[in-house]
């Protein structure tokens, strides 16, 4: 193993993806350390991060690269967690990949690299970064079903300088490819689902730890009582499972969907199939934006996508003092306050604040 100082330190998470993305680097010439960065410290049957070091572990070895460990637990639960657990208690539905990115990632993680020695901070995100005239430009992946932009839209510009994706111009099955090729233990490992600290567990269990049950009424749009809830934390716009409401006498015999959620009568609303319109949205408010081109003063269009996966939705967006308001050509079904809005033009990554308010 090579004793030099890194000129890249890749966060190696034990997986396939940033394996290969340190494989590349090594390949290109990189002096490349790997760093395996756990963020939650509570071990239990869901948890994976004891086999994802080894896998981490495993991968430096074949590549014959240096792997550094560090614990960022205590900084997630006050940046990430908190947070998370505040926005669920509130009533909206938070996404913590987003702030992980930002505070963690390409945050403390990144100061630690660069205190390493390194110059230069690589993920395996699907993602792509060019110089434009006025900076670093965030761009979408060339393989668009498991392009990561999204994710990466609250990561401030100076920090993204700094970064390397070395999957952006490949497609998952390249990658796997390029695994088995160079014999990395991992080429055949599945992709991890959901959010790292929850892992595979039940999510309602899970929330249950930290938020006490608080029962309310189901109503319908009109105001009838439909069934009692369990707390508003449990539902997000859209969901049709878990409702236990069956069939209600006086209603057609269709599915129920939550339409709203009344936090201050602690009430869930929830309409029917033939209602689902109900369930639309044709504008959104966001927060503060997180801009990755020069923010535009004028109103103007770009695509925005309201969750990870959505096709590009057309919209005219209008800056505010504090966020932007978003008009989209066709309305938007179950648009959840919490979530991000991100902006596109084209490939490029404009960039996106968490939803307020819809209409």
């Amino acid at each position: 193993m090579s004793g030099h100082a890194p000129g890249v330190i890749v966060g190696l998470s034990g997986g396939v993806d940033s394996a290969v993305a340190a494989l590349l680097l090594r390949q290109a010439g990189h002096e490349v350390h790997g760093l395996y960065m756990s963020n939650w410290d509570e071990d239990d049957d869901y948890c994976t991060a004891a086999q994802d070091y080894q896998d981490a572990r495993s991968v430096a070895r074949e590549l014959g690269i240096v792997l550094h460990k560090v614990s960022f637990a205590a900084r997630y639960r006050e940046r990430v967690f908190a947070n998370f657990l505040a926005e669920y208690r509130a009533g909206r539905t938070p996404n913590p990949d987003v702030l992980c990115n930002r505070e963690i990632k390409f945050g403390v993680c990144l100061s630690y690299a660069a205190r390493l020695g390194a110059v230069r901070f690589a993920t395996g995100h699907y993602a792509r970064l060019q110089s434009a005239p006025d900076g670093i430009a965030l761009l979408k992946a060339v393989d668009t079903g498991k392009d990561q932009s999204y994710f990466l839209h609250a990561v401030p510009r100076t920090q993204l300088q700094q970064v390397l994706f070395p999957l952006g111009e490949l497609n998952k099955a390249e990658v796997r490819a390029r695994a088995r090729e160079a014999g990395l233990p991992v080429f055949d490992k599945p992709d991890s689902t959901g959010i790292c600290f929850i892992g595979e567990r039940p999510f309602a269990e899970f929330l249950r730890r930290y938020i006490p049950d608080q029962p309310g009424p189901i109503e319908s749009v009109d105001g009838r009582e439909l069934g009692q809830h369990r707390g508003l934390h449990y539902h997000t716009l859209g969901q049709r499972a878990g409702l236990t409401l069956g069939g209600v006498a006086g209603s057609a015999p269709e599915p129920w969907y939550v339409a709203a959620k009344d936090t201050t009568r602690n009430v869930l609303r929830v309409v029917q199939k033939h209602d689902e319109s109900l369930l639309n949205s044709r504008q959104l408010t966001t927060a503060a934006v997180n801009w990755l081109c020069p923010p535009p003063a004028q109103p103007f269009t770009a695509a925005v996508k309201v969750r990870y996966r959505q096709p590009d939705q057309q919209a005219e967006l209008r800056p505010l003092d504090a966020g932007v308001e978003v008009r989209f050509a066709t309305p938007q079904r179950a648009v959840a306050s919490g979530q991000s809005a991100v902006f596109y033009s084209g490939e490029r990554c404009m960039g996106g604040g968490v939803i307020v308010n819809t209409l």
